[in-house]
């Protein structure tokens, strides 16, 4: 019988984590999420939401698309958009917390030009102070 996609993913996650000699503790610390969590991840317990997938990628030092290929799970980005994602990871100049954040704005507001545009609205993102 195949593995489920989250025992599979969990897996390689856990697979990933040992290959760079990180605690479980070290490396729930650098993605971002909880030492519990992650071992619910990496034994298959529960799939990682999109931001959490995100911030285990970029402490791993991969996009979460090739994450999700080597579980053999579709990607879910456009290529347009992995190809922002996948600079975003390579850039060896940020921290992990800073290309998670950077992910993060990147995807908000790419999904609210998307709502905006399925609205009939245009491209603005409105005003607001700094």
């Amino acid at each position: 019988m195949p593995k489920r996609p989250a025992t599979q993913l969990g897996e390689i996650i856990r697979q990933q984590r040992e290959l760079t000699e990180l605690s479980m503790r070290q490396f729930a610390d650098l993605a971002g999420i909880s030492n519990p969590y992650l071992s619910q991840i990496e034994r298959g317990l529960r799939a990682p939401s999109e931001r959490v997938l995100e911030g285990i990628a970029a402490a791993l030092k991969v996009s979460a698309d090739t994450l999700l290929e080597q579980a053999g799970i579709a990607p879910r980005e456009t290529s347009e958009n992995a190809a922002v994602l996948d600079a975003i990871a390579a850039d060896e100049r940020l921290t992990a917390r800073q290309r998670a954040a950077l992910r993060e704005v990147y995807q908000a507001f790419v999904a609210a030009s998307a709502r905006a545009g399925s609205a009939g609205g245009g491209g603005s993102g409105g005003g607001g102070g700094s």
